[in-house]
């Protein structure tokens, strides 16, 4: 493992980025989300995600040089035409005009439409919460879910995120979870580590459990939950895709393929001002407090701390420079 800093992390990722042709400002967008990804320990939303953006864009997979289109449709709708960029330039763009309708109509939604993946979705919802609202989101992606009892894959692994303002400009709590039992990530990763991956994770094409990643990633994964899972997944799924009209998840390719059509992929927010009932953060305190009694409960995100510098893989680091043209 080496030690890096977070800004050689930044400045490492933005260079790589606009050396396989992104634009400055988008590729500092994107790199500040693998930064954050890095910081927290997310490393499949971190520098693991690097090569593949700069695959893409070479082949034109997704577009690195496109300005998002903000428009505000309704008072409390705002909508970003991502135009097949990054979603993270996208969402930078939407997110002061959504957080003027919140605080103006008491809720608002904001759609990021025809994406790239967004990789850390609790990276977006943060950011809601940093501005002082609730923020929901959810995003579909490539379909790697059947259907429980099922066999033909039809949704993806379509994550929810939900995070809380403390009121003073910081975050109480944040959870950013798929509705599979695990990320896909973590499947692919332990492939290329050549480790089995837990039963109950993801099943074969024939159905059956499997602790073979390679057949877990020919078959389906498992909805956390079953049934409840399954239909968290679909929720967002319809979301994502119905709400912002990006592709359905059928209809979305491997999300690390270099080549191919753009993931074309939806993003969709909720922004609520918890000013709205005068009760929120007392609420939340109550429960807080009642979460904290026996000493090992926490609400989820609750004091998170950045590292820095952060450990990072030597193989990952040293494809972080040669990306960078510094190998």
């Amino acid at each position: 493992m080496r030690s890096v800093a977070l800004d050689e992390v930044e400045a490492t990722t933005k260079a790589a980025l606009m050396r396989h042709g992104a634009e400055e400002w988008i590729a500092g967008e994107v790199a500040r989300a693998v930064r954050a990804a890095e910081a927290v320990g997310n490393r499949i939303c971190g520098l693991y995600y690097l090569e593949s953006y700069c695959k893409q864009l070479q082949s034109g997979r997704v577009k690195g040089d496109v300005e998002p289109e903000v428009t505000r449709p309704r008072p409390g709708a705002v909508t970003v035409d991502a135009r097949l960029g990054f979603a993270q330039p996208a969402f930078a763009r939407g997110l002061p005009e959504a957080a003027k309708a919140a605080r103006e109509c008491g809720v608002a939604s904001l759609a990021i439409c025809h994406a790239h993946t967004c990789t850390s979705l609790g990276y977006f919802t943060e950011q809601i919460a940093r501005e002082g609202l609730i923020g929901l989101g959810m995003t579909n992606a490539s379909p790697i879910v059947a259907p429980p009892e099922g066999k033909t894959r039809v949704i993806g692994t379509n994550p929810i995120s939900f995070a809380v303002p403390d009121g003073q400009g910081g975050l109480a709590m944040l959870f950013d979870q798929s509705t599979t039992t695990v990320a896909l990530g973590k499947i692919t990763m332990a492939k290329a580590a050549g480790e089995a991956i837990p039963e109950g994770w993801a099943v074969d094409a024939e159905g059956k459990p499997t602790t073979d990643p390679e057949a877990a990633l020919g078959g389906s994964l498992v909805s956390m939950g079953g049934y409840k899972g399954w239909g968290f997944g679909l929720m967002a799924e319809f979301l994502a895709a119905g709400m912002t009209g990006s592709r359905a998840g059928p209809d979305i390719g491997p999300l690390k393929a270099p080549e191919g059509e753009p993931h074309d992929i939806g993003d969709y927010y909720l922004l609520i001002d918890p000013g709205l009932s005068g009760a929120f953060h007392d609420r939340f305190a109550r429960v807080a407090e009642v979460v904290d009694r026996d000493g090992g409960g926490r609400i989820p995100g609750a004091g998170r701390q950045e590292t820095d510098p952060v450990e990072v893989d030597e193989a990952v680091w040293a494809q972080t420079l040669a990306l960078a043209g510094k190998g």
